[in-house]
């Protein structure tokens, strides 16, 4: 009889145990009860339902928790996915033509992603949300959707990519006027800090009390920081994040970057991801390494069972090399991006690869064969998370299924000249992009469309402002 009851109480005890631990869990439930618990148990009050739109911009709804766990529909317009960053909605591009209704798309909350806003005074909870049509279809033009296509691309071949994304960006004194050029902020010791800082302690210590706000702000939301350190740029910092499935890494720099500009508001600076913020100051990326795992056996696909270097590794770098010149605009979106890919600025501009060389675009870091991978050095921190690695992970899945071989690895040091072997601008980008037809196949011709039609709408109002070099040396000699 006491057997029997021991025997039946642990059923039991596991599952409150189970509960307990999500409960106390800081970020993500599964189930709908989970969620109405861990809200109750908070004492939240408003929940923000956000998606990333073309931008990686949170876009969004906010309402009382208890209309979130009522089993309420959350609509936003279509429209936001052709909304430019300066606020236009641009004409149809390419044979893609936009729905004139504006019709309603649907926010799907996705409650992995659950977490408190630790910089809210009142108790507030986030949750990223998925989009899909009014009748549950998915909506393979949002970013999020654009990432779990390539992701499908991969697990139909049985292979499972692994990612871990490093985001560069720069702390900069308030500045009310856009004509005005940003300065690095004062530190602790009363002074601005300066370049040359790459892994200065004394740099990170300049931002003590910001970068504990911004362990505290991550540690609330879930969010794992592997490494911090000081850039290359006057208070320019890095942040590490661990390798992982690329959806939740995209989610976490999508919700890192929110939480840092908040955490720089709070000190009385801002926090910035413009890829080139500061005139002859190094530019800010997002470099993105990269390994892909064969699921059946957790093998990492790169390495043979000897140790060496697999066809598929060299493929996925030929891949790249092939590719990722022509889905340049999904990694550097903007005008801005493209003063950071420059000659002269600590950034490759060129298509090489090389072993543990820096100045390549695709570097393959000193490792064992468990971690062998491939690091993508040119995206830019501006960039769309999702977007950035879906183009560069269907970069590689392309070099793999079609068997591409990469060119020979180099030592050279290749960001030195003025060879540029990339697109020099956003447009000429965006040609390349439509150009692809294999993008159209795993990007889906929709987003292609929509994508290229937002680009080329932020060009034409970059275009209406006239910049000071073009009143310094047009205004009295020409």
């Amino acid at each position: 009889m006491s057997s029997k009851k021991s025997i039946a109480s642990k059923p039991a005890k596991l599952a409150n145990q189970t509960k307990a631990s999500v409960l106390d869990s800081p970020r993500g439930v599964t189930t709908w009860k989970e969620a109405t618990d861990w809200l109750k148990v908070r004492g939240i009050e408003d929940i923000e339902c956000i998606t990333p739109d073309i931008a990686g911009v949170p876009r969004g709804k906010m309402m009382p928790s208890s209309k979130f766990t009522s089993n309420t529909s959350l609509a936003l317009p279509s429209a936001i996915y052709r909304h430019t960053i300066s606020g236009e909605y641009p004409d149809e591009t390419a044979d893609f033509r936009y729905d004139s209704r504006d019709s309603d798309i649907k926010l799907v909350p996705d409650l992995s992603t659950l977490c408190v806003v630790p910089w809210e005074t009142d108790p507030t909870a986030q949750v990223i949300c998925d989009i899909a049509g009014t009748t549950g279809e998915n909506v393979s033009y949002t970013p999020r959707n654009v990432l779990r296509n390539v992701m499908e691309l991969y697990r139909q071949k049985g292979w499972m990519p692994v990612v871990a994304p490093e985001i560069e960006f720069y702390l900069v004194a308030k500045n009310d006027d856009p004509d005005y050029p940003l300065f690095p902020p004062k530190g602790r010791s009363g002074r601005s800090i300066v370049g040359g800082q790459a892994y200065s302690i004394a740099g990170v210590n300049e931002f003590d009390e910001l970068i504990d706000d911004i362990y505290h702000f991550s540690e609330k939301q879930g969010l794992e920081i592997d490494t911090l350190i000081h850039e290359e740029g006057p208070a320019q910092l890095e942040i590490n994040l661990r390798h992982g499935d690329p959806i939740e890494l995209a989610d976490q720099v999508f919700m890192f970057k929110r939480t840092i500009r908040e955490a720089a508001l709070k000190h009385g600076i801002y926090a910035t991801f413009m890829a080139k913020p500061m005139q002859a100051q190094a530019g800010s990326a997002m470099h993105i390494h990269q390994s892909v795992i064969e699921v059946n056996t957790g093998r990492n696909l790169f390495s043979n069972p000897d140790g060496s270097a697999s066809k598929e590794f060299f493929s996925f770098i030929g891949g790249m090399q092939t590719y990722v010149p022509k889905a340049l605009s999904m990694m550097a979106p903007y005008v801005n991006s493209y003063r950071r890919l420059t000659p002269g600025m600590a950034c490759p501009v060129n298509n090489a690869w090389g072993y543990d060389n820096r100045t390549t675009a695709f570097r393959v870091p000193i490792s064992e064969p468990i971690a062998r991978r491939v690091e993508n050095r040119l995206p830019s921190s501006d960039a769309n998370p999702y977007l950035a690695l879906a183009a560069s992970l269907a970069c590689g899945y392309l070099g793999m299924v079609q068997g591409l071989e990469p060119t020979s690895p180099t030592e050279d040091t290749m960001n030195e000249g003025k060879t540029v072997d990339l697109p020099r601008g956003l447009l000429e980008a965006i040609s390349a992009l439509e150009s692809e037809p294999h993008f159209h196949e795993v990007f889906g011709r929709e987003f292609i469309g929509i994508y290229a039609g937002v680009k080329r709408g932020e060009f034409e109002t970059f275009m209406q402002v006239i910049s000071p070099w073009e009143r310094e040396f047009l205004l009295l000699n020409v």
